[in-house]
């Protein structure tokens, strides 16, 4: 059987070195020296040298160096899961899949994938690697990385955060806003492309929405917080079409052609969705989702074959911007 060890693709190995260096370090609390290090993995001394500065730096474990040794700090990996193949596999998807709307080189997301790949068959695991070297190609960001390592921290610890916000996306006037944000939760977006903070804003003394790319900087605060007992944000969210789900829910209706019919229905779009087939071979689509901002961009990638029947101020909203992109082409 091929280890990961035996694979190329020099981004591929470099993950796997790093990873071989925290489980050794995680192994000897006392730590080992550079030496050591270098005999067990066979590279040189320099080489662990500077990938151990590389995973300080850049990947952010907390490793300590006393007297010549290098060692890991107490709970920096959690406790190992004994996963089967299926489970293992069913990790892997969803990895995959955050790796598809994820448009940022995220670390942590390679560190996963190549945790996972010490546990998978070769066939598997060869996958990983295809899929480690294609995300790697990504421009790193250590902006979004630093932001996303604070967020997590303060979720997992319930730590209050202070944020720099760009609120100027859609109107430039806005100035970058600050405030504290308490974590809930943080969610991928498959329209988007990208992550979202879900927190309690103590600014706006409400719940709110930021996207993570959009968040400048963030610094934890020694601060704690309580959730609130009823609130849960799986629940929430599946009042969402995507992420957004501080938004008022709407009741929405939809007619498919005849032409799409059979493709709008093999899908659960969301939780409250009502399918109705209509005689003429269309079909009648109904669901309750907080706004219209995300719905809208799904209903506009069926074209000429989705009609907004409910509510008439989305209908309206569709009606109006597919008027423009006609616009756009008619010359």
């Amino acid at each position: 059987m091929n280890t990961i060890a035996d694979r190329g693709g020099a981004k591929w190995d470099k993950a796997a070195r790093y990873l071989r260096i925290a489980m050794l370090l995680n192994d000897h609390p006392d730590g080992l020296s550079a030496q050591d290090l270098a005999d067990r993995i066979g590279v040189s001394k320099r080489t662990i040298y500077r990938d151990i500065e590389s995973m300080d730096s850049d990947a952010g474990l907390p490793i300590w160096a006393d007297e010549g040794k290098f060692g890991l700090e107490r709970g920096a990996f959690l406790p190992p899961l004994a996963l089967t193949l299926h489970e293992a596999t069913t990790l892997f998807l969803a990895a995959r899949l955050l790796a598809k709307v994820s448009d940022e080189h995220d670390t942590e997301l390679i560190g996963a994938f190549v945790k996972l790949a010490q546990i998978l068959p070769p066939v598997l695991a060869a996958h990983i690697e295809t899929t480690v070297d294609v995300f790697s190609s990504t421009p790193p960001n250590p902006r979004f990385t630093k932001v996303f390592r604070v967020l997590a921290e303060g979720w997992a610890h319930q730590r209050v955060v202070e944020i720099e916000y760009d609120a100027g996306v859609y109107d430039p006037d806005k100035p970058v806003r600050r405030t504290r944000v308490r974590p809930l939760a943080i969610e991928p977006s498959a329209l988007t492309h990208a992550l979202y903070l879900l927190a309690y804003d103590e600014g706006r003394a409400a719940r709110r929405t930021f996207k993570v790319e959009r968040i400048l900087s963030a610094t934890l605060t020694p601060e704690t917080f309580e959730a609130p007992e009823d609130y849960s944000p799986a629940a929430e969210l599946a009042g969402a079409w995507d992420v957004i789900a501080d938004d008022e829910p709407l009741k929405v209706v939809i007619r498919f052609s005849p032409a799409v019919a059979k493709r709008a229905a093999e899908t659960r779009w969301h939780p409250s969705q009502e399918l109705e087939e209509q005689a003429d071979g269309s079909l009648i689509w109904r669901g309750e989702v907080a706004g219209m901002r995300e719905i809208r961009i799904w209903i506009m990638g069926w074209g000429a074959d989705a009609e907004v029947l409910e509510p008439t101020v989305l209908r309206d909203d569709v009606a109006s911007e597919l008027a423009r992109a006609a616009a756009l082409y008619a010359g």
